[in-house]
């Protein structure tokens, strides 16, 4: 059975799972591993889950705050030996309804072209390709997806 829990990025088991991410897509991304990295800082994340399956952390991921009403997906990971299994679509799940109880009506995300397997979750999971938004416009290997998690109510 897994579990979800909703933490920040000073978790030791947040941090010890985007350790693992990191070391993953410095393999992945090569010489272009310094450019995402830099973006992908997790002091500033406020909003993070940590998966558990009896006990041991197994994967996370988080949201942060991108521009008024919209967050962004931020490190997704699973650890290999647990992938395959519907925890990365848990994780997924649990971070878009924690976004629309914090006021965002649209996720964003960025992935890599090296990232096949995040594509298709994310693909799955209903997000749309997007044009590359922000730091990532011109990023010939970044795939950016959107969307809409809450009813945008309209007053009429």
């Amino acid at each position: 059975m897994i579990t979800i829990t909703r933490t920040d990025s000073g978790n030791r088991d947040f941090v010890e799972l985007v350790r693992l991410l990191d070391a993953d897509l410095s393999i992945r991304d090569g010489e272009d591993h310094s450019f995402y990295a830099q973006f992908n800082k997790i002091d500033k994340i406020k909003h993070a889950v940590v998966a558990y399956h009896q006990e041991q952390a197994v994967g996370c991921g988080a949201v942060k705050a991108y521009a008024e009403g919209t967050g962004e997906v931020k490190r997704m990971y699973v650890r290999p030996e647990y992938r395959g299994k519907g925890i990365a679509g848990k994780i997924l799940s649990e971070l878009e309804k924690w976004a629309d109880e914090l006021g965002f009506h649209t996720l964003i995300l960025e992935t890599g072209k090296a990232q096949p397997e995040a594509i298709r979750l994310y693909t799955k999971s209903n997000y749309q390709i997007i044009p590359n938004y922000g730091q990532y416009e011109n990023v010939e290997n970044s795939v950016c997806m959107k969307k809409v998690v809450a009813d945008q109510k309209v007053n009429t």
